[in-house]
């Protein structure tokens, strides 16, 4: 490999880890105890970072150090910077779920004891909580995937919730609001997708534009 190449390859890979970390030169300097200007001279292919600066690279990214001094393509970035990360957050997540509806189960056990009726309601009136924590670690993780189906999941779920601490009353009615509440939801996911969407190609164009000035250089 040639030294060309190999600033092309690490150039295009900073930037590419960079960015789809959310971080800026700034951000990523103070981790490395560089300035922005370095981080900037790496990502234009004007310089390599040593052996050291590499392999804090590799540690801060999560990948190994060959994937940062190889060429990929979008597949393999997406790949290899993904899978970890999905495999812990869907256990972390999984870990939550049923962590709620275990308590839940408790509650209804120490109250079933306490009592002798069986308080099913708490049952559903988990089902908003559940909804809410995975709303959120959808937004914070995945940058706002899956929150369609949650936030729609969790309208049905409050409105079951008031269906069931009213249920003498058979207030079955209330969950024709959940047809113009969903359409609401459903719109809104549109309007957040296309400006996602808009984003990415924005974010698209700007790497494109850095590897081809890396490659005139």
């Amino acid at each position: 490999m040639e030294l060309q190449e190999l600033r092309h390859n690490v150039a295009q890979n900073i930037f590419y880890l960079r960015t789809m970390n959310n971080m800026t030169q700034s951000e990523l300097g103070e981790k490395l105890n560089y300035s922005d200007k370095a981080i900037s001279k790496w990502e234009r292919g004007d310089g390599l970072p040593d052996a050291y600066v590499l392999c804090k690279l590799s540690e801060i990214f999560g990948v190994s150090v060959d994937y940062l001094v190889e060429a990929h393509s979008e597949q393999e970035r997406h790949q290899i910077t993904t899978k970890p990360i999905k495999d812990i957050k869907r256990l972390i997540s999984s870990v939550v779920l049923w962590g709620i509806f275990a308590i839940a189960l408790l509650v209804i056990i120490v109250c079933y004891f306490a009592t002798k009726k069986i308080f099913w309601q708490i049952a559903i009136y988990s089902l908003p909580v559940t909804f809410v924590v995975q709303i959120v670690l959808a937004c914070v993780w995945n940058k706002g995937k899956g929150t369609f189906v949650f936030t729609s999941l969790l309208m049905w779920s409050i409105l079951a919730t008031i269906y069931a601490a009213l249920f003498k009353y058979n207030l079955w009615l209330i969950f024709v609001i959940g047809i113009p509440a969903q359409v609401i939801v459903f719109l809104c996911y549109r309007i957040t997708i296309k400006i996602t969407f808009t984003k990415k190609n924005s974010k698209l164009f700007d790497f494109k534009k850095n590897d081809t000035g890396s490659s005139l250089k």
